[in-house]
């Protein structure tokens, strides 16, 4: 639940990068509240994928300004933030999901040791420390705790993202980036890792931003939705307001499946 007085953990005002016309995105605006899930959808090409990296400061932009508040309530304007403090909040109070789980995880190294460097990140040192919470998440996501000293090469594709989203979520970070949590996994596994999802964020109150095609799965995800088009936001709003009663001519069409 959001207070009225209740400050934006994330500010994103008039944010551009272009790389050609209609290419990229531009002049995009939202706040995003601690605990909130906003999802942002639209076509191939639309711009989205763009976004998620600006604002995880994946990409330098154009123009604009991304202001986050941190665990200490102090304020960052990300853009102006030298690169080795915008890593260190990658490594601490934010996480990044990617689509392939092996751009997000060290394929020769332990799955323990993947979700143990993090927690190195923040400072945690004592190794049985280390292993016993890499254990907790292990089990947390699903994944046997025997096969702790496994390779994540030798793990299936929805194995692997859930270790993805153990590595990320071990030091509780504040907010998460996530570009296409579900793509690659059959429904079946889909649909499993989508209820572990929900768990895990309503139970560590963090809020994430995600792309995706796939309005089943902003649906179950989001509270709140961008809808972008050739670079720009077309339509935001609450999601059942966005996909049961669509206001822009485009939305429309996605929410009726004819735009793909």
């Amino acid at each position: 639940m959001i207070l009225l007085d209740e400050k934006p953990l994330l500010q994103v005002n008039n944010v551009t990068r272009l790389y050609a016309e209609n290419k990229g995105c531009q002049n995009i605006n939202f706040d995003l509240f601690a605990g909130e899930v906003l999802g942002i959808v639209g076509e191939s090409g639309s711009g989205k994928s763009t976004l998620l990296k600006l604002l995880s400061g994946q990409i330098a932009a154009d123009g604009g300004e991304v202001l986050y508040i941190d665990r200490a309530a102090k304020l960052h304007s990300l853009f102006e933030m030298p690169v080795s403090e915008q890593r260190k909040l990658l490594r601490t109070e934010w996480g990044v999901v990617h689509q392939h789980p092996q751009d997000g995880l060290r394929m020769n190294i332990s799955a323990g040791g993947n979700i143990g460097e993090r927690l190195m990140a923040i400072g945690e040192r004592h190794y049985g420390n280390i292993r016993d919470e890499s254990l907790t998440w292990m089990e947390a996501v699903e994944l046997a705790a025997d096969r702790i000293d496994d390779k994540p090469k030798q793990f299936s594709g929805g194995m692997q993202q859930r270790l993805q989203i153990a590595r990320n979520l071990v030091t509780r970070p504040r907010l998460v980036f996530m570009d296409e949590p579900t793509g690659g996994l059959d429904v079946s596994v889909q649909a499993k890792f989508l209820d572990l999802l929900r768990r895990l964020v309503m139970e560590l109150n963090i809020a994430v931003i995600f792309v995706t095609h796939d309005l089943g799965v902003a649906r179950l995800l989001a509270d709140r939705l961008l809808v972008m088009r050739r670079s720009e936001v077309v339509e935001q709003g609450l999601t059942d307001q966005i996909l049961d009663d669509p206001q822009h001519a485009y939305t429309q069409l996605l929410v009726s499946s004819i735009v793909r």
